[in-house]
């Protein structure tokens, strides 16, 4: 088959692109291959799980290595990039649009610091695993095309089985980049990477109304992955992107019962990550892009910090506007002030440790009627009866409610109970779980497990990890 593979990114920033190639792979085995995806990039699957192996294990043509930098947990490191992953070029799917092809675990770069560039089966299932079920709840996202097991071992805590993660975006730019071309001091560069960013996803802008997409798009995306309990895990400013897509399924999860200091990545010590500070770490990385485009918005210092402060104010607002948004149509309803309805909601589900997914998916049903379900996820019967009261005064809407509130999610006890299988070369569970998540709204016969909470020994103890 023949591909026809872009270099823009490289051919627009040469500075940041490093010409490198991907480990060799003797024996590729794949796990896992996103068809529908292939299909609307204009590769065929049937090549793919054959003769295209070495494509989808970057055997078949050198890449590039990304340079950009970044603020982890806080603190700056001028010189990241893509440590154990390749920037394969670019490619239209069925829509015209570009998209990147990229894989991760595919070898050491000059980027990886050390580190052996290599990725283990259960990270990059989890990745697959978690994006494909974003995808499916309407939340931007990088996508994954496909796991190949490469056959090596991967030495962690213990000796892991190998494996590379082909992934698909609307762009690997991230704050962190734009954070690199400025350390560099070449004003040029900072340009020519801005005008990159802006012919890619916002042809005609200035680079302050980029940086205004940028705010706008982060918001709404934060807001979105709250209304689902999505929790990153490590929104570092290399891991935000300048498409608004999500990215990096490290130390990722979904919250269990609504709180929102809820953290389960193990490197959070603080709870910097937590589901709660999502929106506030949000706004300080997309203070951290405005500082890195100062020199683009005005020749004037002053003035240009007065027009980026202007811009980054209307994050608040953006993010009201998705989160209050979502809320309403989680709660059914079409009109009203609804606030105080919503906060003495989220005070009951802390207090009663109330399981976030699944109340807001059994509170359809009491919008049709049956209370019960719903009522009995609440110790404080008396305040739950209450607030459903007021709630039912408002008149519901319970058709708008099924299409938002998912019933599957990638519950935490269900993820890692995939992956320990798919690690020791039993799919099933993994190809079970990713069919219950990638159709999330409605319920379905025999599929009672996935929507159904964690034992609670479970959640007190779940940790999650970056798989690096």
């Amino acid at each position: 088959m023949d591909i026809s593979l872009s270099s823009d990114f490289a051919t627009a920033v040469p500075e940041m692109a490093v010409p490198w190639e991907a480990v060799p792979v003797a024996e590729p085995e794949l796990l896992v291959l996103n068809e529908p995806l292939a299909s609307s990039l204009g590769l065929d699957p049937a090549w793919l799980r054959a003769a295209g192996l070495p494509f989808l294990t970057g055997n078949a043509a050198p890449g590039v290595a990304q340079a950009y930098a970044g603020h982890q947990f806080g603190g700056y490191s001028p010189r990241l990039g893509d440590g154990r992953a390749l920037l394969l070029g670019e490619l239209k799917d069925e829509d015209g649009r570009l998209r990147d092809l990229h894989l991760k675990g595919s070898g050491r770069t000059p980027f990886a610091r050390g580190g052996d560039g290599l990725a283990a089966v259960g990270p990059m299932l989890r990745e697959y695993l978690v994006s494909e079920a974003m995808h499916a709840l309407g939340i931007p996202t990088t996508r994954a095309l496909a796991v190949v097991s490469t056959g090596h071992v991967v030495q962690r805590e213990e000796p892991l089985a190998g494996a590379v993660l082909a992934r698909v975006a609307a762009s690997h730019l991230r704050v962190g980049s734009f954070q690199y071309a400025r350390n560099t001091g070449d004003v040029d560069l900072l340009r020519r990477l801005a005008d990159h960013a802006i012919a890619r996803h916002h042809p005609g802008s200035t680079h302050l109304e980029l940086f205004s997409h940028v705010v706008a798009a982060q918001a709404s995306l934060v807001a979105r992955w709250m209304l689902v309990g999505f929790i990153h895990g490590v929104m570092n400013t290399d891991n935000m992107t300048i498409s608004g897509e999500t990215i990096d399924y490290g130390p990722c999860a979904f919250m269990e019962a609504y709180d929102p200091t809820t953290k389960y990545s193990s490197i959070d010590h603080r709870g910097r990550y937590a589901y709660g500070n999502q929106p506030i770490i949000a706004e300080w990385n997309l203070a951290r892009l405005a500082e890195a485009l100062l020199p683009l918005f005005a020749d004037d210092e002053e003035e240009a910090v007065a027009l980026a402060l202007a811009a980054l104010r209307t994050f608040e607002g953006h993010f009201e506007e998705a989160w209050l948004g979502g809320m309403r149509a989680k709660l059914g309803l079409s009109d009203g002030d609804m606030k105080p309805l919503l906060k003495d909601l989220l005070a009951l589900m802390h207090e009663n440790h109330v399981d976030f997914t699944s109340f807001f998916h059994l509170l359809s049903k009491a919008a049709r009627g049956d209370a019960e379900p719903a009522r009995s996820l609440f110790l404080d019967l008396a305040g739950i009866d209450a607030w459903l009261a007021r709630w039912r005064e408002l008149a519901p809407d319970a058709a708008l409610m099924e299409r938002v509130n998912p019933v599957y999610v990638p519950r935490n006890h269900l993820v890692e109970e995939a992956l320990a299988a798919g690690a020791d070369g039993d799919l099933g569970p993994f190809d079970r779980l990713l069919k219950a998540v990638t159709s999330p709204f409605g319920e379905r016969p025999g599929l009672e497990y996935f929507a159904a909470p964690a034992p609670q020994d479970f959640s007190a103890t779940y940790r999650t990890y970056c798989g690096t």
